[in-house]
């Protein structure tokens, strides 16, 4: 597997000589996003950049709760440390992070070499990616200590009385929201905007787009820096799908966008046709369309992800598409050529960013290749009528498991070792589920069966 990347480039020697950092937390990402770091020397890091590093196999082979399942020895894999990631730690010390992710032939398990394998073909066929996250979280008055003492039931959040675009909740916290943004300006990570959404303690914040990897790294380094700092100011930082039966769902959109390397042109606009869509945003939409229910768990990869696709939740719940739709899958956002896009408005707060975007630009790709003509967009509300044939989403997890598994367009884009693995890890996520007993089921079950 290639190592390329697109982005500034760094030596690593030559930062930490020039900052003087003293120890760098070289972090590679597993299969649910989270980023499991090791923090080491500076000299130390400069030598295993040089020389290699290796990290253990077993980020593969756990689940969520880093249960192991199936079987292995845990060894240790060479990887690379990705010196064009290095950036500033944000907290004390004059310290860095790094990003760093197995070597081939284990690295294919990983799908942030996935996305890297899909941004060349991009490139190959002639196009740079360009492309966002934005993220819908709440934020709780719990800390690690309160939650387990509580039993993770009816958490209490922060900021109860916030509303949509609340003005109130952003004077009011100001001080803690631009530390937050603070924090990710020292990562590298800037904002589009920062907002209040639908529910109590709830923010969005979409992010500034970037070129390539960049992108599905920043959104997954938000994720985890935006976790650790509200714990370390006694709040805790939910990403989950759907938090309660009553609150709304948190979303994790994606915005792509295409430009051709030979002018800069975007490549999804043009002025001459209808609704001034290419023909290459078109047949990318088509792929996405045929491809989306099938692949559907790359993008959704939790139990928690299908109780946010039901209707009324502000989330789709069949492949569509449509200009400037928000009840759809796939928005078109063709105003001008600079901002023409597209919205994948599936994925949740807790996707995997590096498997989403791989997932969106995989399948987009994919009809482009095959000119894959999309069906008519959609004018009406989504939600008021039923999936067309073919369309539907998987209702649960295992189904999404199911159908990923025996995708022949998936492990044609991906390879057999990726699918097989990434559906292994979301079959064991299922089944732990499956053998938990809920208060729902308590509470409904106990007296009167």
């Amino acid at each position: 597997m290639t190592r390329s990347e697109t982005g500034t480039r760094h030596d690593l020697a030559g930062y930490i000589a020039e900052t003087g950092a003293t120890h760098v937390h070289i972090g590679v990402f597993d299969t649910d996003g989270a980023l499991r770091v090791k923090r080491v020397p500076a000299g130390k890091a400069v030598k295993m950049a040089a020389s290699g590093y290796q990290f253990c196999d077993v980020l593969y082979a756990w689940d969520t709760a880093e249960v192991t399942y199936g079987s292995g020895v845990y060894i240790d894999r060479p990887a690379t440390i990705f010196a064009d990631t290095i950036r500033p730690w944000p907290f004390e010390g004059n310290e860095a992070i790094c990003i760093a992710d197995f070597d081939a032939p284990f690295g294919a398990v990983s799908a942030r070499n996935q996305l890297i394998e899909q941004l060349q073909k991009a490139q190959r066929m002639g196009f740079s990616v360009h492309s966002a996250f934005e993220f819908e979280f709440n934020i709780l008055e719990e800390t690690a200590e309160s939650l387990r003492k509580g039993g993770f039931a009816d958490p209490t959040h922060f900021a109860m009385g916030n509303r949509t675009y609340s003005l109130g909740t952003l004077a009011e916290q100001h001080d803690l929201l631009t530390g937050l943004e603070d924090v990710m300006r020292r990562l590298g990570i800037s904002f589009d905007a920062l907002h209040t959404e639908l529910g109590p303690g709830c923010l969005e914040v979409p992010l500034s787009h970037a070129e390539g990897i960049k992108a599905a790294d920043d959104a997954a380094l938000f994720k985890n820096f935006t976790k650790t700092y509200f714990r370390r100011h006694g709040l805790t930082a939910c990403f989950m799908s759907k938090l309660k039966e009553t609150l709304s769902g948190q979303s994790g959109h994606l915005h792509v966008s295409l430009r051709n390397l030979s002018d800069g042109s975007a490549a999804f606009h043009d002025r001459s046709a209808p609704d001034a869509m290419s023909q290459t945003e078109r047949w990318f939409i088509g792929g996405l369309m045929q491809l989306m229910p099938e692949m559907l768990a790359l993008c959704s990869q939790t139990v928690n992800a299908y109780k946010r696709m039901v209707p009324g939740m502000w989330a789709p719940t069949y492949a569509s598409w449509g200009i400037q739709n928000r009840t759809v899958a796939l928005r078109v956002m063709n105003d001008s050529a600079a901002s023409a896009r597209v919205e994948f408005r599936v994925p949740s707060a807790d996707t995997h960013p590096h498997a989403a975007l791989a997932m969106c630009l995989g399948a987009g790709l994919w009809g482009i290749e095959n000119r894959i003509e999309p069906c008519p967009p959609r004018t009406d509300d989504c939600y008021l009528t039923p999936a067309p044939a073919g369309a539907a989403f998987p209702r649960d997890l295992a189904d999404a498991a199911d159908r990923l598994d025996a995708s022949t367009a998936a492990r044609a884009i991906f390879g057999d070792t990726f699918i097989t693995t990434f559906v292994a890890a979301r079959k064991a996520e299922d089944a732990a589920w499956r053998r938990h007993v809920s208060a729902w089921e308590v509470t409904r079950y106990l007296e009167t069966v």
